[in-house]
């Protein structure tokens, strides 16, 4: 079954350092399983609990976006990075924050003509822009952010979101990481 998970393994929720086991334990009994980022994250404590730290506060933040838009940049940046763990299980937060079934699928498949608010949109553009070409990021996509309406700490949290998302995809890359079963279904109905 590890195999399946991670090329690297995996460590269950009770082999972690106790701070991290409070932690997945937390998230687990939220979401009535373990996700297996944890499990395949958990064999390098120290690395797992800053990923977290940093996760948390981008994402726990109650200012700015809202947990929905921040899920809309998880989603946009995984389907930009071809990351079907990140896709997946973000997908399904993105549904239940948005009460939207179909809008996850539609932003990881096709970013760029999924139709959007104006705020939706400008979100979605500027997560894509420094995702697909960063070298060329610039004042060209802060400015059309900044009409849309996004504030600079929006603005921050789009290219935060965006750039701690690439660093998760490309670890769920480096070891293979599966999605968990669960979250196929969850927010479709």
């Amino acid at each position: 079954m590890d195999e399946d998970v991670s090329r690297f393994g995996t460590v269950e929720p009770a082999e972690l350092p106790d701070d991290l086991r409070d932690r997945v334990g937390t998230i687990t009994e939220k979401s009535g399983f373990v996700p297996n980022i944890f499990r395949a994250l958990g064999h390098r404590p120290a690395e797992l609990r800053a990923f977290l730290d940093y996760h948390d506060a981008l994402m726990d933040r109650s200012d700015g976006l809202s947990k929905a838009e921040r899920e809309l940049v998880v989603v946009a940046t995984s389907g930009a990075n071809h990351c079907t763990y990140c896709v997946v299980a973000h997908g399904a937060i993105l549904r239940i924050r948005s009460k939207d079934p179909e809008l996850a699928d539609r932003v990881s498949s096709n970013p760029w003509e999924v139709r959007l608010d104006e705020r939706g949109r400008a979100i979605v553009d500027l997560a894509l822009a420094l995702a697909h070409d960063p070298e060329r990021f610039g004042d060209t996509q802060l400015a059309a952010a900044r009409a849309a309406g996004l504030s600079e700490d929006e603005i921050w949290d789009v290219g935060a979101i965006t750039a701690l998302f690439a660093m998760s995809n490309r670890l769920a890359h480096l070891t293979a990481l599966r999605p968990n079963g669960e979250f196929y279904s969850m927010g479709r109905s």
